[in-house]
C-alpha cells in the first residue's frame, strides 16, 4: 500500500523535519502544501529531518486547491485528520485500498472549515482526553501512519533491526 501524508500549509519547520523522517521510515511520500510558514531550506528543518532528506519521495503544491485538483478526494482513499470528527482513525479497514492519502492542517488552526464540512465522511481523530486540544502535529502523522502499517502487517518494513549486526 501506497500512503501519502500531506501537510496543508505547515509552520513549524521541526514538525514537517519529525514528518520527513517519519515518511522516510516507513516509505511514504510526503506532500507539502504551499504556502508554508518556512523555507524549504530552513536549518531547523533540515536539523530535524536529519539525513533522510534524499530518502524519501517529496511533492510540493502550490496550495490546497491544486492539491485537491490533481487529488480528488471522490476519487481517492482521502482522509481529513482533525479533533473535531467523530470517527476515530482506528475506525477506518485501511486494508481495502492501494493507496491512502492523509491530511494535516497547519499547527495553528488545522485544516480549513469548509473542507472538514465537506467531508466529514473522510474526517478521522486520534481519541484523547476531551480538555485538551490535539497532539503535536509530527506526533499525529506518526501514530495515525502506523496504524495503517499496522494494519497491513507492516509490509514491507523489516521488523527487527539489523543496525548493529
Amino acid at each position: 500500500m501506497k500512503i501519502n501524508i500531506v501537510m496543508v500549509e505547515p509552520e513549524i519547520p521541526q514538525n514537517t523535519g519529525n514528518v520527513a523522517r517519519t515518511c522516510a521510515a516507513t516509505g511514504a511520500k510526503l506532500h507539502l502544501v504551499h504556502p508554508m510558514g518556512f523555507v524549504i531550506n530552513d536549518r531547523y528543518l533540515k536539523r530535524a529531518g536529519l539525513d533522510y532528506w534524499d530518502k524519501l519521495e517529496i511533492e510540493e503544491h502550490n496550495s490546497l486547491e491544486d492539491f485537491l485538483n490533481k487529488y480528488k478526494p471522490e476519487e481517492h482513499a482521502m482522509f481529513m485528520a482533525s479533533s473535531k470528527s467523530k470517527q476515530s482513525y482506528t475506525d477506518i479497514d485501511y486494508t481495502k485500498f492501494d493507496e491512502v492519502f492523509v491530511l494535516y492542517g497547519k499547527e495553528t488552526k488545522g485544516l480549513p472549515e469548509d473542507l472538514l464540512q465537506k467531508y466529514m465522511d473522510k474526517c478521522i481523530r486520534i481519541p484523547m482526553r476531551p480538555t485538551l486540544r490535539c497532539l503535536n502535529l509530527s506526533n499525529s502523522v506518526c501514530v495515525i501512519t502506523y496504524e495503517i502499517l499496522r494494519q497491513t502487517n507492516f509490509d514491507n518494513l523489516q521488523e527487527i533491526s539489523t543496525y548493529f549486526d
